[in-house]
């Protein structure tokens, strides 16, 4: 089953932007990355999503997993 994400991206028209996984419409927008990653982390956190971070070149910084993981470690 595919997990659903929530992305910091940034937005071409300045700012940042926090997206749902294959969303065209954002669910917030931020002037400051520190301000979109603490708010899309809120929402993943309340959601139970995938949270990603991007960078300005779009390539993925960082990932975390708020919710059940499918894989949890054994020991």
């Amino acid at each position: 089953m595919a997990r659903s994400s929530h992305h910091v991206v940034h937005n071409p028209n300045g700012g940042w932007d926090v997206k749902r996984g294959g969303a065209q419409r954002s669910s917030g927008h931020y002037s400051t990355k520190e301000q979109a990653v603490n708010a899309g982390r809120q929402i993943s956190r309340n959601q139970g999503t995938e949270f990603v971070i991007h960078g300005l070149n779009g390539r993925i910084q960082s990932a975390d997993s708020h919710g059940g993981d499918p894989y949890p470690p054994k020991g």
